[in-house]
């Protein structure tokens, strides 16, 4: 059994079955309602029904607040259909974003790599080709858990398209049951679910401007898969990579990245450790990302475009240092994945968008 979905202001109808959410009926059709954590916890999904009724499932009540019900309010993330139904979502015109329905995938394992002593790489082969653009992600079902976790694509289209594997770069998170399955007992010739693409997390190139990709920890996937397929497409704009991390051990590709930066006129690599200890070899920057990209761009970011991606702290930190930089929030654009323990949190008073 299913419902008609009307989507306004796009005018556009959809078919939504019984027990699935409304925002995963619209990705499934090419249709890009925002959002973040996908779990009901963070509420920029959030949606006005303006015909029909619907059940709210498990959204959080900081969330979707009860008020915010009574007007009519759903999270299209755990929102199910009751009976046909109209909604109204904040729905951004993007010229750069492509339309590429979510699809499932089957994958195996064909390798895991060690890239530092906590972030491993999973090397999938997929079923049947991925559309993708470079900095989006996946959900990846984690067996035994009855859950799923979403991962950046780590490599660029056009590398996918050849090899027919994605990879996936995972920290693992102490105490984290999906993190602890994929590091401690996956293992190659496995095989795994997987649906995407996801996420608005990608080049806006038709403003034509000089880029700052700023990451720290594993948020390393996005920008790599993004700078990479730039640099593929003969890009000659200029790009710089600001990436921090505690201490050189977990500094992760960063002899590519250094090839890089030779072999490209237009791109240059900032790494920079904020722990690393006194009197070890170590003759890169030291601190923060946001400091080294302060001192890197002497203070002044203007006329170009960021994209941040990383531990929420570093997010906001990059986020205060661009904007007393002269960058604002048309041109910046960050990519989140929100724990409940985020969600609940402090909320950056900088933005309503980012």
């Amino acid at each position: 059994m299913s419902f008609q979905l009307t989507i306004e202001p796009l005018g556009a109808t959809i078919a939504v079955e019984e027990g699935q959410s409304v925002l995963d009926a619209a990705l499934r059709q090419g249709i890009y309602i925002p959002h973040a954590c996908g779990h009901g916890l963070c509420g920029t999904c959030k949606v006005q029904v303006c015909d029909g009724e619907v059940d709210h499932g498990h959204a959080n009540p900081f969330a979707l607040m009860e008020v915010e019900r009574d007007e009519g309010k759903t999270l299209a993330c755990c929102a199910t259909l009751q009976c046909d139904a109209t909604i109204e979502a904040d729905i951004e015109d993007e010229p750069d974003a492509q339309v590429i329905p979510v699809r499932d995938f089957a994958a195996t394992v064909r390798r895991i790599v060690d890239l530092t002593p906590t972030i491993k790489a999973l090397h999938l082969a997929i079923d049947k080709p991925i559309g993708f653009q470079a900095g989006q992600y996946v959900q990846l079902e984690i067996p035994r858990l009855g859950q799923s976790r979403a991962f950046s694509i780590a490599n660029s289209p056009a590398d996918v398209e050849r090899s027919g594997e994605i990879e996936l770069n995972v920290r693992i998170v102490p105490g984290g049951q999906g993190t602890g399955y994929l590091h401690q007992q996956l293992k190659m010739g496995d095989r795994l679910r997987l649906a995407g693409p996801y996420g608005r997390f990608f080049v806006r190139r038709s403003a034509q401007r000089p880029m700052v990709f700023m990451a720290g920890g594993s948020g390393l996937s996005s920008p790599r898969s993004m700078i990479l397929d730039l640099l593929d497409g003969g890009c000659t704009l200029p790009i710089t990579l600001v990436y921090g991390q505690r201490v050189r051990d977990e500094l992760y590709y960063d002899a590519e990245f250094r090839a890089l930066a030779e072999q490209h006129a237009n791109f240059s690599y900032v790494p920079t450790l904020s722990n690393e200890a006194e009197g070890t070899d170590w003759g890169g920057a030291r601190g923060f990302a946001h400091d080294a990209a302060k001192a890197h761009f002497g203070g002044t970011f203007a006329g170009h475009q960021a994209y941040l991606c990383g531990p929420p702290p570093m997010v906001e930190a990059c986020i205060a240092t661009l904007m007393q930089g002269r960058l604002f929030e048309r041109d910046i654009f960050t990519e989140k994945f929100l724990s409940a323990a985020d969600a609940q949190g402090a909320r950056s008073p900088l933005f309503q968008r980012l």
